[in-house]
C-alpha cells in the first residue's frame, strides 16, 4: 500500500520558524498598532498604515504555510496546479521583495558616520495621549549625547502634529533638552511639519542645503530619512541612528517597508503618466 510523503525535515524545520516569526511579527503589529491608533492626533493615517501592515504580514503567513505545507499546489487537477502554481509565485515574490525591504531598514540601522558638524537634525516622533514615546526619548538622547561630545552645534528639532494642548513633538524635545542643559540658543524649533518629507522641506528653509548635516532618528527609521531628505536637497547627510524599543521593533519596521513599497507604487505611476 502506498504512504504519501510528507515535506523533507529541512523544509518541514524552515517552514515551522518562518509561520512562528510570520506570526509573531503579526502580532506586534496588531498589538502596538493598536495601541498608537487609540493615541495619536493622526489616527487616519495611522488607521490606513495599520492596514497596509496587515497586508504585509498576510504574505509573509502565506509565503510561509506554502513553505511548510505546501498547499498551492495539493490539488491534484491539472488545472488546479497551474493556478497553484502562478499563485505561489506571486506570493513568493511579494513575500521576497518584503524581506528584501526588512533587510535593507535593518542594516541602515547600523550604519554610523556622524562626524562634528554644525548642524544636528533631529527628527520627531507621533506623540502618544500627549507624551513623548520611548523611541522619541532615544532620538533626544542620541542627539543630547552628540551635543556633549560637539558642543559647538545647533540642534534643530523637528516636528509638529501639536496634542490637545498644543504642544508639538519639537516642543516636547525641547523641553526635555533644555532639562538636560542644552542651552536655548543652540535649540532651533521646526515644528510645523506632519510627516518627514515636511521636517526636511522646512528644514531646508532654515540651513542651506550644501551645509553638511547630522541626521538623528530611530535605527529603523534611518535608511527612508536619508533618502527623504537626499530628495528635499541636502548633499552632505551624516548617519546618526538611535536605538529604538524591541518589541516594538517589528511593527516599526513593518511601517517603513510599506512606506517604501509606497514610494516604489508613485515612482511607477509617475513613469507611466
Amino acid at each position: 500500500m502506498e504512504t504519501k510523503k510528507g515535506p523533507c525535515p529541512a523544509r518541514r524545520i524552515i517552514g515551522d520558524v518562518l509561520i512562528a516569526a510570520a506570526v509573531l511579527l503579526t502580532v506586534d503589529v496588531v498589538i502596538v498598532m493598536l495601541g498608537k491608533i487609540n493615541s495619536v492626533v493622526l489616527k487616519n493615517e495611522y488607521i490606513s498604515r495599520f492596514k497596509n501592515e496587515i497586508y504585509l504580514c498576510a504574505v509573509l503567513i502565506l509565503f510561509a504555510l506554502d513553505v511548510r505545507f505546501g498547499f498551492f499546489t495539493k490539488i491534484r487537477s491539472t488545472a488546479g496546479k497551474g493556478i497553484g502554481w502562478i499563485l505561489r509565485i506571486i506570493v513568493t515574490a511579494l513575500a521576497a521583495v518584503i524581506l528584501f525591504l526588512c533587510g535593507k531598514v535593518i542594516a541602515g540601522g547600523f550604519i554610523n558616520t556622524a562626524e562634528a558638524e554644525k548642524n544636528v537634525i533631529i527628527l520627531g516622533l507621533a506623540l502618544e495621549n500627549g507624551k513623548p514615546v520611548r523611541d522619541l526619548y532615544y532620538r533626544v538622547e542620541t542627539g543630547q549625547k552628540y551635543w556633549e561630545q560637539h558642543d559647538d552645534v545647533t540642534l534643530i528639532l523637528t516636528g509638529g502634529n501639536p496634542d490637545e494642548s498644543g504642544r508639538t513633538e519639537a516642543d516636547v524635545m525641547h523641553d526635555i533638552l533644555a532639562e538636560r542643559g542644552v542651552p536655548e540658543e543652540q535649540m532651533h524649533l521646526e515644528n510645523k511639519a506632519e510627516n518627514t518629507v515636511e521636517n526636511f522641506e522646512n528644514t531646508a528653509k532654515i540651513i542651506d542645503l550644501d551645509t553638511p548635516i547630522v541626521l538623528v532618528s530611530s535605527n529603523y527609521h534611518m535608511s527612508r530619512a536619508v533618502r527623504l531628505a537626499r530628495q528635499a536637497g541636502f548633499t552632505n547627510i551624516k548617519r546618526l541612528p538611535a536605538p529604538s524599543e524591541f518589541l516594538k521593533y517589528g511593527s516599526n519596521m513593518m511601517w517603513e517597508v510599506g512606506s517604501e513599497l509606497n514610494q516604489w507604487e508613485k515612482s511607477i505611476l509617475s513613469r507611466m503618466q
